[in-house]
């Protein structure tokens, strides 16, 4: 994201910086792991299990620090390619943990793992240069404010592709394919679906007043709306040694939630099977490549449209850096394949979330610089701007603390030794 805003370098004036924060939401229906969280766990593991998950740590946060460089990049190269002066390009924040200067530009790697920054000399007095140099972003014509703004989220974007695209060539892209019913990934002990006698993996195909073949948003609907009463269900379930899977009638009697509403205790998903599909030529692998990324981006875009439509009860299911490494461990861990889809997603995700008119965000400033625009090019006050920046980026720190700080607590390992 963009943003014009007090800097952490002990100065009395402060550069004007790009961020990308990384708090994505990963509203996405993919065949990626379904718990945040879930890193090995510290036990008797041997020393190659150990290994193996912190190589599958080190791979996922690798990818997700690519992204932060892309991002960054991609501001940092538009400024470059228009003449702009930049003096900062930073992945993370606070604390140094390494730097060095090329030129008039610092490179720096920070402690705090909130995403990344391009510093610009606008309002740095030791910059040495004059507040009327053409060559500060501030006075650049707003075309030109506008491409260096957005260029982060289009690099994003373009990493997408090219990821997808590279998946395509090299494993082939998943296809999903509708299979009836609804599937039960997993029944929480205890719950009413576990008295019942529902199982993990087993597929909801009937349930009474539904079409034969229930959705997700079906079955939630009537579950809720049905406390304390007997619902029929009709699954679909394999027993060992048995090939074929066998349909078993139970009668599940949702229990009370606080807000009256009926409830199981069961994750539901849309049951489907993913098979790979390989291309012949690059022509396929375009074609491909270009259905893959535009499902993925409607997905990711949907996902985002979804929980801020429905905030206060999704906003858990917001993730920070700390959740989407676990996440990605996990990917890392079950097949090295998923990890293009891991990091397509996010570069998405990234780009979704940068683009939304919010202080401190790439759309924050670029819904400035069109307000400028709206005004026949009077710039809006220095004091207004940097005012809104500055408290968007402190609400931005602070829900990124707060996230690192709950996603870690909710890691098994630290759960296991708390």
């Amino acid at each position: 994201m963009i943003t014009t805003h007090l800097s952490p370098i002990p100065k009395p004036t402060f550069p004007s910086r790009f961020h990308s924060h990384l708090h994505p939401h990963l509203a996405v229906s993919l065949p990626l792991p379904r718990r945040h969280g879930q890193l090995a766990k510290p036990s008797a593991a041997a020393p190659p299990d150990l290994l193996a998950s912190v190589e599958s740590v080190a791979s996922a946060a690798s990818v997700l620090a690519a992204i932060v460089l892309v991002h960054e990049s991609g501001h940092f190269l538009a400024a470059a390619s228009r003449g702009i002066h930049v003096s900062q390009f930073s992945i993370g924040f606070g604390p140094a943990l390494a730097r060095f200067r090329v030129g008039p530009v610092e490179y720096a790697l920070r402690a705090i793992p909130l995403g990344g920054y391009v510093g610009f000399p606008d309002d740095d007095p030791e910059s040495g240069f004059a507040p009327d140099d053409p060559d500060l972003l501030r006075n650049r014509p707003v075309p030109d404010r506008l491409l260096v703004v957005s260029a982060g989220v289009a690099a994003n974007l373009a990493f997408a592709f090219l990821i997808v695209y590279s998946q395509a060539l090299t494993v082939g892209v998943p296809v999903q394919a509708r299979l009836p019913g609804v599937l039960v990934p997993e029944v929480l002990p205890g719950s009413a679906a576990a008295r019942a006698g529902l199982l993990a993996g087993d597929v909801i195909l009937a349930v009474p007043g539904a079409a034969p073949d229930p959705s997700v948003p079906v079955l939630v609907d009537l579950i809720k709306a049905s406390p304390s009463k007997n619902v029929p269900i009709t699954v679909s379930r394999t027993a060992p040694g048995v090939p074929d899977r066998q349909s078993v009638e139970l009668t599940v009697v949702p229990d009370t939630s606080a807000d009256g509403t009926g409830r199981i205790g069961v994750q539901l998903s849309p049951n489907f099977r993913v098979t790979r599909v390989r291309p012949q030529n690059l022509a396929d692998a375009t074609v491909l490549a270009v259905r893959e990324f535009t499902v993925l981006t409607g997905t990711v875009f949907d996902g985002l449209r979804q929980t801020l439509l429905n905030f206060s009860q999704s906003a858990e299911k917001v993730s920070g850096p700390v959740a989407i490494i676990a996440v990605g461990a996990e990917v890392a861990r079950s097949s090295a394949d998923g990890l293009f889809q891991f990091a397509a997603v996010i570069n998405l995700n990234l780009a979704a979330i940068n683009l939304l008119p919010l202080p401190a965000l790439d759309g924050g400033t670029l819904a400035l610089i069109l307000l400028e625009a709206a005004r026949g090019g009077r710039k809006i006050p220095r004091e207004v701007e940097q005012g809104i920046m500055s408290s968007g980026i402190l609400v931005v720190l602070m829900v990124g603390m707060f996230l690192i700080v709950r996603d870690t607590l909710n890691l098994d390992f630290i759960k296991d030794n708390l």
